[in-house]
């Protein structure tokens, strides 16, 4: 490689065929416009930056290789670059790792345990592993995001690690709790998975495995208690996750309406919109050290009497003290709402509060056990009958319009199915779901946590003592079906990747004690997908067809099959979760619901009734917007915008196509996401969340004049085939933010 201050033509040249090299690219016109631009006495650095924005705007739908040849010349650079700080020859590329991992941890980058945990005759062998030549399976805009986000450099920002020292340092730092007899093999089996692009983990295990800072968890779930320390304690915990990189899901159901009552004083209570307003707040004040501001998503039951308030919270227009622009609302809908909807009844609000100290019960505690009668719809009737309660009156669907209102204008509410989850639930004896995450695929057993007593313990010490509630944590991973399904490796995947979800549990730093403990208790994984466009294409599969909800159907079944056998074949080795005793992994109902009667799934229930499963929630499809672009797919079960776009970056725009787009795979991606027929993409769904024990991040994308009366029919068909969750509707008039915090 050049290492000069400035370079020669006969160099530049050299790099261009090198960049080149076995790539269907022409690179007579290139190489003229590019010796054409560079001045006599430009720095290396400037021509790499020159050469790469000519190959960029190269790039096209007949010849899409052009990003590869950016990405090899954006290479050299990173080479060039960590060789100088690590004092390597550049043209070597990768250094010393035992050096790499010396030098880091001595600088405060890399945790300790690395060193402390593994030889250097192990770490020596991990480096004879690693394969820089997959290097070259990035494309330029998976590079550049990997390398500018993710890899670890020193404080001042300076180029250390390398894209497979990443690979290899997620792998040690997740294995290196295992039995030393197996280590080196699992590290080597994690380091396959992931430098082959097979799978990605979680954002904050991208960018926190193996440093001294941050978590490994993606997404939190808070519920929020009815009183004043409930609601501070939570924002404080809130702030926390947040400073530490966690996207937050918050419910406030359980929180008194607008004029509700505050120690027996009617009229007293300003509602949910302040406590809103307040988390609002503390998502734009607490950020992830100036890297971009916290996220929090906010559940309310459709039946709360603040409903109409909190549907209007992201509004342009109206009165800004009663908006919340930063906040992400979710809606909370049983069965009961959307028959009545249909119906076009008559729909009552309550305050949770008077419910409680009138009727003696939670009506949020309530859902129905079967679909059209259960214990949900008879509390909510009692409640309408009694002339105790303060109530109001409205339209069912003039409340749908004002959600239908609000996610055209900005993409929410997001709409949670409360009683198709926790039908679902396997854990349905020890708790209840009332809402899912920012990102809307995780759905686990939730409780407030409470304030037992507080205490002077000595002259200076006060003592406060909590009882724990289920505080969710989301660890998140997912399997790049565009190269591991072609590849046939779902099976020696999943294997993998399940051990280092699991292991994630053990290894995180979390600061907020309840999540600590609900982590432990219910050992709760995420394992999703993504580029299941790509994969169509690979396998000549049209969007709109039978065809691709039939295979759906059976590889999100298979995907099920195998997590669940790890899972199960873990807890042989090291113990099922503590709460498993009791729920319908325990007693074979989740094999049944699901209708698993094959003699495979008959003989794996038998297996699970009997030795236990290692994790009591096992499968998530998040959204993978970013992590979908470092492995080169598509984002989770989305179809793409186009087959070719531009991703906006600071100074200059970065082409972007299809993956694996030629003249085979085009007639697939030509139809953009917001042209697709929906309920296609509705049923499609459908048949996967059948086989995902929680949910599903699913998006709608629709055009701006769409009819309310279709996108209405939409929610409908997604609520009667049995989604549990729906995440943005993404119109094009709507710009909506992504949520990176469940990237995986």
């Amino acid at each position: 490689m050049i290492t000069d201050v400035t370079v020669s033509e006969e160099s530049i040249l050299q790099m261009i065929d090198e960049a080149t090299d076995g790539l269907p690219v022409e690179t007579g016109p290139y190489k003229e416009k590019s010796l054409k631009s560079i001045q006599p006495d430009m720095e290396h650095e400037k021509i790499t930056d020159l050469l790469i924005k000519n190959a960029l705007e190269n790039i096209d739908e007949a010849t899409p290789d052009w990003k590869y040849v950016a990405a090899r010349l954006y290479l050299r650079e990173l080479y060039k670059k960590a060789g100088e700080n690590r004092n390597v020859n550049p043209n070597i590329g990768y250094g010393s790792f035992y050096q790499l991992i010396q030098t880091l941890t001595e600088k405060g980058i890399y945790s300790a345990s690395i060193l402390t945990k593994y030889t250097e005759d192990e770490i020596n062998h991990f480096q004879k592993v690693i394969d820089p030549k997959k290097d070259m399976l990035f494309d330029y805009l998976a590079l550049y995001t990997l390398a500018t986000r993710y890899t670890a450099t020193d404080h001042n920002k300076n180029v250390y690690e390398l894209p497979q020292e990443r690979w290899m340092i997620i792998a040690m730092y997740l294995m290196q709790d295992e039995h030393p007899e197996k280590r080196k093999e699992l590290v080597s089996e994690a380091y396959w998975a992931l430098s082959n692009l097979y799978m990605t983990v979680a954002t904050p295990t991208l960018n926190n495995a193996g440093k001294t800072h941050g978590q490994l968890s993606s997404c939190f779930i808070d519920t929020v208690e009815d009183s004043l320390q409930g609601i501070y304690d939570s924002n404080t915990d809130i702030a926390n996750l947040s400073k530490n990189g966690g996207g937050i899901g918050v419910y406030m159901g359980k929180v008194r309406a607008r004029g509700s009552s505050i120690k027996g004083f009617s009229g007293m209570s300003s509602g949910i919109v302040p406590w809103v307003k307040q988390l609002n707040n503390t998502a734009v004040s607490v950020d992830q050290l100036g890297t971009r501001k916290g996220a929090i998503a906010v559940y309310l039951d459709i039946w709360h009497q603040d409903i109409e308030l909190f549907l209007d919270l992201k509004l342009n227009n109206g009165d800004e003290r009663m908006r919340a622009h930063d906040i992400f609302p979710g809606v909370t809908l049983p069965d009961l709402f959307m028959e009545t909807v249909e119906e076009r009844g008559d729909w009552y609000l309550f305050d949770p509060h008077e419910v409680k100290q009138v009727m003696g019960y939670s009506l949020e505690d309530f859902y129905d056990e079967e679909k059209g009668s259960g214990s949900f719809r008879e509390k909510y009737n009692e409640c309408v009958q009694n002339d105790q309660l303060s109530k109001k009156k409205v339209k069912a669907i003039d409340l749908m319009k004002r959600i239908m209102r609000s996610q055209l204008e900005s993409g929410t509410p997001f709409m949670f199915y409360r009683d198709e989850v926790n039908r679902q639930n396997v854990n349905s004896h020890t708790g209840m779901i009332y809402c899912s995450n920012l990102c809307t695929e995780i759905t686990q057993n939730q409780s407030p946590t409470e304030l037992v007593e507080e205490y002077i313990e000595e002259e200076n010490t006060i003592v406060k003592k909590y009882r724990a509630g289920d505080f969710v944590v989301c660890n998140l991973s997912s399997i790049n079906l565009g190269r591991a399904v072609p590849d046939n490796v779902i099976e020696r995947l999943i294997t993998i990747q399940v051990r280092m979800l699991d292991n994630v549990i053990d290894l995180n730093n979390l600061p907020v004690k309840q999540a600590v403990v609900t982590n432990h208790k219910y050992r709760a994984i995420g394992l999703g997908t993504f580029g299941w466009h790509h994969l169509l294409a690979q396998k000549n599969i049209e969007w709109e067809t039978e065809e691709a909800v039939q295979y759906a159907d059976e590889l999100y079944e298979k995907i099920a099959y195998y997590t669940i056998k790890t899972s199960a074949d873990l807890a042989k080795e090291k113990g099922s979760y503590p709460y498993f005793e009791g729920s319908k992994w325990s007693t074979g109902e989740y094999f049944d619901q699901k209708g698993y009667s094959s003699e495979r799934w008959t003989e794996l229930k038998e297996e699970v009734q009997k030795h236990g499963i290692r994790n009591s929630y096992l499968m998530a499809v998040a959204p993978n917007s970013s992590t979908s672009m470092i492995a080169g797919s598509t984002a989770s079960i989305d179809p793409v915008f186009k087959p070719f776009y531009s991703e906006e970056k600071k100074d200059f725009r970065i082409p972007v196509t299809a993956p694996d787009l030629d003249h085979h795979t085009y007639h697939i991606y030509r139809r953009s996401a917001y042209i697709l027929d929906q309920r296609w993409s509705v049923t499609q769904n459908a048949a996967r969340q059948r086989h995902v024990d929680q949910s599903i991040s699913f998006n709608f994308y629709v055009p701006h004049t769409i009819r309310a009366s279709i996108l209405l029919n939409l929610h409908l068909q997604a609520w009667r085939e049995g989604l549990k969750t729906t995440y943005y509707v993404r119109s094009t008039a709507n710009d909506v933010e992504e949520c990176e915090w469940c990237e995986s």
